[in-house]
């Protein structure tokens, strides 16, 4: 590995927390609501990782509004009910803090829940800078919010890595010129992730110590 990597981007949703079963009942509460009995677990999938407008205008361009404001009303009261930690991810973090990288978080989540999600795991001292759905006009796999978290660092694409477990954190890192880490954990599994060719693969987050060359 090169030495020259100084900045690292993580997705927030399905990379640094587990908030995938917050994330299917947040869904299935609101489509319940709406289409009792239509939808199961498993056709939810696609839905993940797209923001909230992208994933409700495909089942009804009219109600889009009210459909997001009613996911983001029980995602917020069940936040703490559901969401977890991913092994390894709190202590790889905090060595990576420690050995001088800058860490960011670029997510299409809007920030009144990403607080939630880093304040519950512990991770909001090590991340300077935290890109939301609230602070872009275009979302991953558009690479503004990667420019703008490089951009608050002063860092070139060239020395920064987008680490993610969706295809839209791959191809928005590939879009900026970062180099693009998958993870295996993800909810779409590993082999969605590698349709995209990521420059690594995660198997736990520790991968990332030795990708680095972090002792």
């Amino acid at each position: 590995m090169d030495n020259k990597i100084t900045t690292l981007l993580f997705d927030l949703d399905g990379t640094l927390v587990n908030t995938n079963e917050l994330i299917i009942q947040s869904f299935m509460h609101t489509l319940g609501h709406y289409y009792p009995g239509r939808f199961k677990q498993e056709d939810l999938i696609p839905f993940m990782g797209p923001a909230l407008e992208e994933s409700f205008s495909s089942v009804d361009p009219e109600r889009t509004e009210e459909m997001v404001q009613m996911y983001i009303a029980f995602n917020r009261e069940n936040h703490d009910r559901f969401v977890t930690e991913f092994a390894g991810v709190y202590e790889t973090v905090k060595k990576l803090k420690e050995q001088g990288y800058k860490l960011g978080v670029v997510t299409t989540k809007r920030a009144e829940i990403v607080a939630l999600g880093l304040k519950l795991t512990k991770l909001e001292p090590f991340f300077e800078t935290v890109v939301t759905f609230d602070d872009v006009t275009k979302l991953k796999p558009d690479p503004e919010p990667v420019y703008k978290a490089l951009e608050f660092f002063g860092s070139r694409p060239e020395e920064a890595m987008m680490i993610g477990d969706n295809s839209h954190d791959i191809l928005a890192g590939k879009n900026a010129g970062t180099q693009t880490v998958g993870v295996a954990w993800s909810l779409k599994g590993k082999d969605f992730l590698m349709r995209y060719e990521p420059d690594y693969m995660l198997d736990t987050m520790d991968d990332l110590l030795q990708i680095l060359g972090v002792k």
